[in-house]
């Protein structure tokens, strides 16, 4: 008899292991989470890397951090956090200042 996840995603034969089935369970509920996220952040017309990186900035305020230090916080990674510090930043939601010694140090 076929699991219900076996059912859910339309799959035909078993799967080798507990283990294997498990861990695409675990995928596959993360996936569905991570669809209702993104969803409730769409009015707020922000995507759930970028709350990220907001809840991340609210937690360490006052003080601010480098591009390396919100990317070793981030709890989904994304390459290129720089980037993705610009399109909040152009949007208003942060703001940037740059280190006289380091140029990397100083986002907010």
């Amino acid at each position: 008899m076929p699991s219900r996840l076996q059912d859910e995603i339309k799959q035909t034969k078993p799967f080798p292991s507990r283990s294997s089935e498990a861990l695409l369970s675990v995928m596959r509920t993360a996936a569905v989470l991570d669809h209702h996220v993104n969803e409730a952040l769409r009015p707020c017309g922000i995507t759930a890397l970028q709350y990220n990186v907001l809840r991340i900035l609210r937690g360490s305020h006052p003080s601010r951090l480098a591009c390396g230090d919100i990317a070793e916080r981030m709890i989904s990674r994304d390459p290129d956090i720089t980037r993705l510090i610009d399109r909040l930043s152009r949007r208003g939601l942060v703001s940037r200042a740059r280190s006289r010694q380091d140029r990397r140090v100083g986002r907010r």
